[in-house]
């Protein structure tokens, strides 16, 4: 292992190992302990009681943050007609159909961070599922990306839309913000992210749902938060 920077060892000097401290505490503590020279994203992380061999427990969604993220996304319809018109009035950076998807597959070109696309258009993405799969690119009903509802998908991702989904070991991850954010607006991200998750508690779920939860900034240690949102 590495050896340890100096603003790396300071920040981890200021959490008490094995704390699970209040979600307030821990909003504070992430901001104190950023050590990154940029403003850094803040993220949180769920341990969940999940089995991901069974397809129902296997979460995947959207969420408008209250708060945004703090980043401006860029984003791409894939659409037809008035669909493609609607998207262009919602503020989407491109828009287009077959002529875009060449481009990507032409060019090699990604200069978006969103890629949604109505239904009709889904079977000429399919031979880019190779490229866009790996990326997290790949439109998906699940997380809104595929719908008729174009207007609606730009305007929700421009306003601090995260997606999530399990991995294969139940954990799920999201971005709440930066750094720069201020305590009450990081609470209020929190707030919506865990609930939300709390909200989609599969029905086969036995015992315990949220294993933990921890919160990190970009560079910074992690702080592990009190499971009392439900509460």
């Amino acid at each position: 292992m590495g050896k340890r920077s100096k603003k790396y060892t300071e920040a981890i000097s200021k959490i008490e190992k094995g704390k699970v401290y209040s979600k307030e505490e821990a909003v504070k503590l992430v901001k104190e302990t950023s050590t990154s020279t940029f403003d850094g994203s803040v993220e949180v992380a769920m341990r969940l009681n999940l089995d991901t061999k069974k397809a129902d427990q296997q979460l995947r969604g959207a969420i408008v943050l209250p708060k945004g993220t703090g980043k401006t996304k860029k984003v791409l319809v894939i659409a037809k007609g008035e669909k493609a018109n609607q998207a262009k009035e919602a503020g989407a950076d491109y828009v287009g159909d077959v002529d875009m998807l060449e481009k990507i597959e032409k060019e090699n070109w990604f200069d978006f961070d969103t890629m949604i696309a109505t239904p009709d258009m889904m079977p000429l993405l399919g031979k880019l599922g190779k490229v866009l799969g790996p990326k997290g690119l790949m439109p998906n009903p699940k997380t809104g990306t595929v719908t008729m509802d174009v207007a609606k998908a730009v305007e929700e991702v421009k306003a601090g839309r995260v997606e999530y989904r399990t991995d294969s070991f139940g954990n799920i991850h999201g971005v709440i913000g930066k750094v720069s954010f201020s305590e009450e607006d990081l609470l209020a991200n929190l707030d919506a992210f865990v609930a939300q998750i709390l909200r989609i508690k599969p029905a086969t779920v036995k015992g315990e749902y949220v294993k933990n939860i921890s919160i990190t900034s970009t560079m910074g240690p992690g702080i592990k938060v009190e499971n009392n949102f439900d509460k």
